[in-house]
């Protein structure tokens, strides 16, 4: 076999490998089966096959916390949105700082989402607001 077609068999393997760690949007639900509208994971990487990993905070529809759970202030590094559903975000609590909204999809590194002007959105999330239509 070549070069050029053994690359051409292994590219659909290697790109379903880059996205193996985070979850499909449509695919995120609680333990009881139903719909989250954002999952927040505390790890990313380099690598983006080893990003949403490590613990997670589930955000449902219509949750709105000004407060985010204790533990989890500034500890965010990448994120889930289920479809039709957006997730907004601030950077102190009581929905103070600077905000930003997610769409729909995968966010696998916060640290490439900038932050105002010289900083970024990897753990800088302090409070969130979470809707689906």
């Amino acid at each position: 076999m070549k070069p050029a077609q053994l690359t051409v068999l292994l590219l659909p393997l290697f790109l379903a490998l880059a996205s193996a760690q985070c979850p499909n949007p449509a695919d995120i639900k609680d333990a009881e089966g139903v719909k989250v509208c954002a999952r927040m994971f505390e790890d990313s990487s380099p690598y983006y096959d080893q990003c949403c990993g490590g613990e997670y905070l589930d955000a449902r529809p219509d949750d709105d916390m000004p407060y985010i759970p204790l533990g989890w202030n500034n500890r965010i590094s990448s994120l889930v949105v289920a479809p039709r559903c957006e997730l907004t975000v601030w950077s102190r609590k009581a929905k103070e700082g600077n905000t930003r909204r997610f769409t729909s999809g995968i966010q696998k590194r916060l640290k490439e989402v900038k932050n105002g002007l010289f900083g970024n959105w990897d753990n800088a999330i302090s409070s969130y607001y979470c809707k689906c239509n």
